[in-house]
Order: structure tokens, then C-alpha cells, then sequence
């Protein structure tokens, strides 16, 4: 066993783990935090993307000891109190979601999209979210709901 210590969503959290335990199932099986979902288990859809120090990454190619030390923000961490972030928001009105499942993924890698450059391009949404996969969709309502969180929609 290993003892981490990992900032999640603001809070300070130890723990003993594994020290081949996933992130991702760190958050989902220690902390109760199921809104990270398992995809693939291979790094492919992209369901699993958290921000570790403000930067996304995929929860399943992570080992809970290399966030030692680190902060992580999951699709629970981002609204504050009963107010929705921006990209929470857009999803919801833009329509961005149909089964929900790679929504959380979507949400933070474009989180860190808009972090990086709030106002980007259509192009630049759809390069930013490549590396997250959606069977339902077809991506422009996801692409839209990024838009209507920068405020970049026409």
C-alpha cells in the first residue's frame, strides 16, 4: 500500500492505495466521486478526463500515486455552490448531451480548452475535444455548447 495525499476539487484527501490503482477509480471507488466515468479502459474516449493542476488528462492512464501531491478537479468540482459553471451551462442549453456519457470528458477537457483560449475558434473546439469520443451526438451541439460558454456563439 501507498499513502496519497491529493487535492480534490478544494479538498485534501489521504488515502492508502494500490499502487497500481487507477485515478480513476481512486475518485470513482474512494471518494464516491462517480461523475468521472470508465469508458474504454484504454485511453480512446476520453469519458474519464479530469484537470490535474489545471491541465486535463485521462484518469485511466494515471496511477493515483503520480497525482500525489497534486490537484485534481473532476465534473463535480466545477460548479460553485448551486451556480453552474459556464460550460455546465452551455451543455444545458445548447443541447450538447444526449445519454451523458462522455459529457463529464467533454466538459473538462473544454474546460481546459477555454482556460488556454477563451475564445476559440469552431476549429479550435473541435481540435481541443479530439481526444474525447461521442457515440450520440455528432458533435456540432457539443461544439456549440463550448461556443455559448466562451460567449463566442453567433
Amino acid at each position: 500500500m501507498a499513502k496519497v495525499t491529493i487535492t480534490v476539487n478544494g479538498k485534501t484527501r489521504a488515502a492508502e492505495v494500490e499502487p497500481r490503482m487507477l485515478l480513476v477509480h481512486f475518485l470513482r471507488e474512494q471518494l464516491n466521486l462517480t461523475g468521472t466515468h470508465v469508458g474504454c479502459d484504454t485511453s480512446q474516449c476520453g469519458a474519464c478526463t479530469v484537470l490535474i493542476d489545471g491541465r486535463s488528462a485521462k484518469s485511466c492512464t494515471v496511477f493515483a500515486v503520480q497525482a500525489d501531491g497534486s490537484e485534481v478537479t473532476t465534473i463535480e468540482g466545477l460548479a460553485v455552490a448551486d451556480e453552474l459553471h459556464p460550460l455546465q451551462n452551455g451543455f444545458w442549453e445548447e443541447h450538447g448531451l444526449q445519454c451523458g456519457y462522455c459529457t463529464p470528458g467533454m466538459i473538462m477537457s473544454a474546460a481546459n480548452l477555454l482556460q488556454d483560449n477563451p475564445s476559440p475558434s469552431e476549429e479550435e473546439i473541435r481540435h481541443g475535444l479530439d481526444g474525447n469520443l461521442c457515440r450520440c451526438t455528432g458533435y456540432q451541439h457539443i461544439v456549440n455548447a463550448v461556443q455559448h460558454a466562451a460567449g463566442t456563439k453567433e
